[in-house]
């Protein structure tokens, strides 16, 4: 196997002809269900900009990763409150990590099978749970959801991308780019264009814990890294964005893994 570029676009050469490559999108739970419940206008736009796409190109297939969002934390919120009521401390070790972990899974899993409802007839099975089991993907938009404890669900969808030969993975979330720092926090913060794997993961450090507001699950960058897998961050709501990318236009949004990058950011002045 082989792969190419034509037209900004990403395919696989199989047995000496081309195939529009499986495109892998880790769809974060904040835009499907933020804290106030699941965003149905959102919902309508975006099952209506991809039915768009696949039905331009009979060949195209969309895998949706669906993270946790609103109900993930508020449940994990609730039971660190429980833990602090009974004086058992914020954090307790893997063992509370597991279980904060578990609430995030379920949320996902609740979040996976409401867009998998949404895609309707797009989406002929069932949603998985298990990105390193058996697999039917009989449609053309596949969901899964959280798998277990230990990463978030970036960590599957970069599996799901090395298993479908995907080389970039396309994250959305409700941040527009990957920023220097927490713009919320430094007024010196800039956003960034292109970014290696190394300063991604010097700024995100290496370790996982269960809620953590990341642009990309440091686990699943060091996964990602280690594939070679590229990660464009961009905001999810901009729809037309999100076609721009899958069709190889120019976008708004950061590429972790980019490889011009060179081994430092490269961000707006």
């Amino acid at each position: 196997m082989d792969y190419s570029k034509a037209n900004g676009r990403i395919f696989t050469k199989l047995n000496g002809r081309e195939e529009a490559m499986t495109y892998v999108l880790s769809l974060g739970g904040s835009i499907v269900a933020p804290p106030e419940g699941p965003d149905v206008e959102f919902m309508l736009r975006f099952r209506a900009g991809l039915a768009s796409w696949l039905d331009a190109d009979a060949s195209r297939r969309i895998i949706l990763v669906v993270g946790g969002g609103g109900p993930a934390r508020t449940y994990q919120n609730a039971l660190r409150e429980f833990w602090r009521l009974r004086g058992e401390g914020p954090s307790g070790g893997a063992a509370k990590d597991a279980d904060l972990d578990w609430l995030g899974i379920a949320a996902t899993k609740i979040n996976a099978q409401f867009v998998k409802a949404a895609m309707g007839e797009l989406c002929e099975d069932e949603v998985v749970t298990d990105p390193s089991g058996p697999i039917v993907f009989t449609g053309k938009v596949l969901v899964a959801s959280g798998w277990k404890p230990g990463f978030s669900s970036d960590y599957d969808a970069v599996l799901l991308a090395e298993r479908f030969n995907a080389t970039t993975l396309l994250n959305l979330s409700n941040i527009a780019k990957v920023y220097t720092a927490d713009p919320k926090l430094d007024p010196a913060a800039r956003p960034i264009d292109e970014i290696s794997w190394e300063e991604f993961r010097g700024m995100v450090g290496s370790v996982w814990k269960p809620g953590a507001n990341l642009p990309f699950d440091p686990i699943a960058s060091a996964r990602a890294q280690a594939s070679g897998v590229r990660v464009i961050c961009a905001a999810g709501r901009n729809i037309p964005n999100t076609i721009a990318i899958l069709d190889g236009r120019p976008f708004e949004g950061s590429t972790i893994g980019a490889t011009n990058a060179e081994g430092s950011a490269r961000s707006r002045r």
